[in-house]
């Protein structure tokens, strides 16, 4: 499997603070929409890119992100992930940060990496081991074609500790 992990755009919950999950996340900003066209007008132009599969997690900032960029890969629908998102914030999301931090006690993640985001959420270790067995999946379940998600940061990351073996989390 060919895999290219894409960002999504630029985010409203990012821009105000808020903790943007399924819930807390209300999509992307006029910048993240325009940065979304022209990833779509680049794939169309460039012809560089040939999927086979568009993904998205399931956050609407990158359910958004997939929506605007399908044309260019012409690609008609796509499926929805839950294993792309970023670190599950339980109870938190929605959450502006300083509520966050009232609530559950704010606290760095790589410091910290058994305890929980909030409760319901995922902890530092148990994102990258979800992150570890979706590549994994993804590797099995669409090998040899070649594949295009729309994630996170976070995820993008844990990808690249995970495959490289460094930063190994706690």
């Amino acid at each position: 499997m060919r895999l290219i992990l894409v960002r999504h755009g630029h985010a409203h919950a990012g821009l105000h603070g808020v903790i943007g999950g399924p819930t807390g996340c209300t999509g992307l900003t006029d910048h993240g929409r325009r940065q979304a066209a022209a990833l779509r007008d680049h794939l169309a132009a460039s012809g560089r890119v040939r999927a086979d599969v568009l993904l998205s997690s399931i956050i609407p900032r990158a359910v958004e992100t997939a929506e605007i960029i399908a044309p260019g890969l012409a690609i008609e629908t796509f499926d929805r992930e839950c294993d792309l998102c970023a670190v599950h914030t339980g109870e938190a999301d929605g959450l502006e940060r300083a509520e966050w931090g009232v609530r559950y006690g704010a606290f760095d993640m790589e410091a910290d990496p058994d305890r929980v985001f909030a409760p319901e959420g995922e902890s530092w270790n148990s994102f990258h081991e979800r992150v570890r067995q979706v590549l994994e999946r993804l590797a099995q379940e669409y090998e040899g074609r070649t594949v295009v998600a729309v994630c996170h940061a976070g995820v993008i990351m844990a990808s690249l500790r995970v495959l490289l073996g460094s930063g190994r989390p706690g």
